[in-house]
């Protein structure tokens, strides 16, 4: 059986999760808890939506099952209530007071489930007075410090994808607060809802950093810093063939194995003298613009010395000790992560491919016990913009 695929239940195996569709952290959200083994209910519209994603290779939606309902339609929004009536947990992404309008907010879903707890995934959060404002990842990460930590200090921020804010500033906390919020419905029978904004999360990430702001051995600007490229020890050098390999061999020990396999023991600077860093980091880079990237892979190799090549998405699965770890598995002819963190008595899993729309309806309508679930149409209709 391939790596990460299985038909274990997981940990959190009879749990039930209903994913109001949505777009970004809100789904992987989901996914997170159905590769732990939620039963999770996508409530997708009908037509498509932005972004354009083929249904059967959005990797975002597997372990998930799916019902396809208008929610501007009438009799949608009960049948929604009815989901939620036998949930555990619900999931919406929409902006502040769109799940209310269509008659589906916490009010309306707690006065059927008491139990349920209610996750809320935005970028701005609940309240405030960009609360209402259109958004993405890129914004968020902006207003909290985050983005301006990253990239050269000549040039403008280096954007990270969407990782830091929808999914680490997001979706992690969302998860969190779920899961916290689930544990508490148990032990009490009261569930709550869970306000997760990307620009809290995101902003609670950098806490570390404001201590050491406060204390000033973190210092207010890009590349100044020990750990955001300003220290030649902890940065990325180029190689012969355009290729990167990170260096961050920040203790004595680890830094000394470096100089040596690097090969330029007898032409550096001390390290300690930072008005010779530039010279300390001209030193590394001219050392390794000499080979490949594959030549300084090799040398670093089983060493202490903190390197490693930087790879691309394509090349990252058949690195040697990912491949060994099986954190890359293949389902459904699509090479994708694994199920993560791991678990020794009741690991995660993919079950299942993508979600298709509205193709699991039967299954639900059984397996939840809502017959007319699987009896009314759904009509055509437009997503709501997060």
């Amino acid at each position: 059986m391939t790596a990460g695929t299985s038909d274990g239940g997981g940990p959190l195996a009879g749990v039930r999760v209903v994913e109001l569709a949505g777009i970004g952290p809100g789904p992987f959200a989901a996914m997170l808890l159905a590769d732990l083994g939620a039963d999770v209910v996508r409530v997708d519209r009908p037509g498509s939506s932005w972004p354009h994603i083929d249904p059967a290779t959005d990797i975002t939606n597997r372990n998930k099952r799916s019902v396809l309902l208008d929610l501007k339609t009438e009799g949608a929004a009960e049948l929604v209530l009815d989901l939620a009536e036998r949930a555990d947990v619900l999931i919406e992404g929409y902006r502040p007071g769109v799940a209310e309008r269509l008659g589906v907010g916490p009010e309306e879903c707690r006065a059927r489930n008491p139990r349920l707890v209610y996750g809320r995934m935005t970028g701005w959060g609940q309240d405030g007075p960009w609360a209402l404002r259109a958004g993405h990842d890129i914004g968020y990460v902006g207003i909290t410090g985050a983005l301006g930590l990253i990239g050269p200090a000549d040039g403008p921020p280096s954007v990270p994808a969407n990782l830091l804010g929808d999914y680490a500033g997001g979706s992690m906390y969302l998860v969190v607060g779920v899961l916290a919020a689930l544990h508490h419905a148990r032990a009490t029978g009261e569930g709550q809802v869970v306000d997760a904004a990307i620009v809290d999360g995101t902003s609670h990430l950098t806490t570390m950093l404001h201590g050491m702001l406060a204390t000033g051995a973190w210092q207010d600007r890009r590349e100044a810093n020990i750990l955001d490229g300003g220290t030649p020890f902890y940065s990325a050098y180029a190689t012969s063939d355009g290729g990167w390999m990170t260096v961050g061999p920040l203790e004595p020990r680890f830094y000394a194995e470096f100089l040596r396999l690097l090969g330029v023991e007898d032409e550096v600077p001390d390290r300690d003298d930072l008005a010779r860093w530039p010279e300390l980091r001209s030193v590394i880079a001219r050392a390794f613009a000499r080979h490949t990237r594959a030549h300084w892979t090799e040398v670093f190799d089983g060493s202490d010395a903190c390197v490693a090549p930087v790879l691309s998405l394509r090349e990252a699965p058949e690195h040697p000790h990912l491949a060994a770890r099986g954190t890359f598995t293949e389902h459904g002819g699509i090479t994708q992560p694994a199920p993560a963190p791991r678990f020794s008595a009741t690991p995660g899993a993919i079950r299942r491919g993508p979600a298709i729309p509205g193709a699991d309806t039967a299954g639900i309508a059984r397996d939840w016990d809502l017959a007319r679930l699987d009896t009314e149409p759904a009509a055509a209709g437009q997503e709501e913009a997060r």
